[in-house]
């Protein structure tokens, strides 16, 4: 039942989500707003074409902990599947439309793998497996993320047959999909940069 205490954990998920680590990363090291350069955005791929490895990685745990640490709080808290898959959205949301940083927002990779593996680690893993599996063979980051978004609802159906999980997972995996639209281009295209193909010196 949707009650006051979920509403008001699902709208901290979402302040959670908003605080942008790449953006975060960038300003404490010195970097560009990874708004303003290479592809524009604030991800940890970009941040590891604008600063390096070093960023990227702080980046990538920083949206990964922002989808984690709201869900286990919610499991702690003892939300059923309907409060968790909701405050996982919320916190997934919350990295593509950030409250702190004008509503610009990454695609939100990181955020639902966390969110991902926070709500069942087995589909988490089998996420991760999937996505260096396509990223070792193609060397596409974006193309590594789709096709495992797109299998993100299997997943999580396989391991926990939670039906509100596997809508939540697909209006995500969806939204994915949407935020990648200049990606999927690119890849059609040939356009598409692989992974560590360049890196943007700061200015």
């Amino acid at each position: 039942m949707f009650n006051l205490e979920m509403a008001v954990a699902i709208y901290c998920a979402y302040l959670v989500g908003s605080l942008s680590s790449a953006i975060i990363v960038c300003r404490l090291m010195g970097l560009p707003d990874p708004r303003t350069v290479g592809s524009k955005n604030p991800g940890a791929t970009n941040v590891l074409r604008v600063g390096g490895r070093k960023a990227a990685i702080i980046t990538l745990l920083g949206d990964v902990l922002k989808g984690v640490i709201p869900v286990l709080v919610g499991k702690w808290y003892g939300f059923g599947s309907m409060g968790l898959a909701l405050i996982a959205f919320g916190a997934f949301l919350g990295h593509l439309y950030p409250i702190f940083f004008r509503f610009e927002g990454g695609k939100g990779v990181a955020t639902a793998i966390g969110c991902l593996l926070a709500l069942s680690w087995p589909a988490g893993l089998c996420w991760l497996a999937t996505w260096l599996l396509v990223a070792a063979i193609f060397r596409y980051s974006s193309l590594a993320a789709l096709i495992a978004s797109l299998l993100a609802p299997l997943y999580i159906y396989i391991f926990t047959h939670d039906d509100i999980y596997v809508l939540i997972l697909m209006l995500m995996s969806a939204l994915l999909i949407m935020r990648h639209t200049s990606n999927i281009r690119n890849l059609l295209a040939g356009k598409e940069s692989k992974i560590g193909q360049k890196k943007i010196k700061a200015s």
